[in-house]
This record gives structure tokens, sequence and C-alpha cells, in this order.
């Protein structure tokens, strides 16, 4: 987490991801291949900006 980092809902993220659907999602969470999520009281999941885009870059495969 940076400074200048940021929560992204999960509308957000899913709209990062080129439009992952929703549903995917919640399945790579159960296989624990999503990025890292917080769970707020109410249930709903937030990203930091930097989880996502460290999780992408682990994603990256070799050339």
């Amino acid at each position: 987490m940076t400074k200048n980092d940021e929560l992204l809902t999960l509308p957000q993220v899913l709209t990062e991801l080129g439009g992952v659907s929703r549903r995917t999602f919640y399945r790579w969470r159960q296989l624990g291949r999503a990025p890292v999520c917080i769970q707020l009281p109410n249930l709903e999941l937030r990203v930091w900006r930097s989880d996502l885009i460290a999780w992408l870059e682990s994603r990256r495969e070799a050339p």
C-alpha cells in the first residue's frame, strides 16, 4: 500500500481486469487465485490498487 493507493470496489476491479465476470472472480477466490481482498463488515469486497497491480505482475508469464 502506498500513500496514493486507493481501495477499489469489486465492479472497479472487474472493469480493470477487462470485464471479468463476478462469478469468475469468486471462483478465482475459492481456488485461491484472486488478488488479496478486504472484506468489509457488510461483506462487500475491496482490493487495494497496489495489491491488484502486484497480483497482475505475479501472473505475468516468462518470455
